[in-house]
């Protein structure tokens, strides 16, 4: 049963391939966190909602196995390089997530994408993993 959204709460834009992640951030986000959770890995919707300014911040998966846009594959650091290149996306705040934590990967990815933050998989601290998305992202309009 998907979640409800919550009036006045702030939208994160989940781009990941996985559902078990899927599940486990929507949930974690959602109750933990009191947030809003869309989910796409269709690169061609992540540019729409970001265009649109449905969402608030984006939780980019670094690999993206299935995704492709305009016939070629597409993983999480280029999605995040188009974000930012798009003047009227650039200053959505995109965090990486990945799996791939060895010594330098975060200053490379972020360097490379130019993400605004980078966490870990699999997320064990929950209540860190909130503070850390909840510090990333603006502050609610009035």
């Amino acid at each position: 049963m998907p979640e409800l959204p919550t009036p006045f709460a702030q939208t994160i834009l989940l781009v990941e391939d996985d559902p078990t992640n899927v599940r486990v951030f929507s949930k974690i986000l959602n109750k933990r966190g009191g947030l809003n959770v869309r989910h796409t890995e269709n690169v061609e919707e992540v540019l729409a909602i970001a265009q649109a300014q449905e969402v608030d911040l984006v939780l980019m998966d670094v690999s993206l196995s299935h995704s492709m846009y305009q016939g070629k594959s597409v993983d999480g650091i280029r999605l995040t390089q188009m974000l930012k290149a798009d003047p009227k996306t650039a200053n959505l705040p995109v965090v990486l997530v990945t799996a791939h934590a060895m010594d330098g990967d975060r200053e490379n990815f972020l360097t490379k994408s130019g993400a605004d933050d980078y966490i870990s998989k699999p997320v064990t601290d929950h209540e860190a993993f909130v503070i850390q998305i909840r510090s990333i992202l603006p502050p609610l309009s009035e």
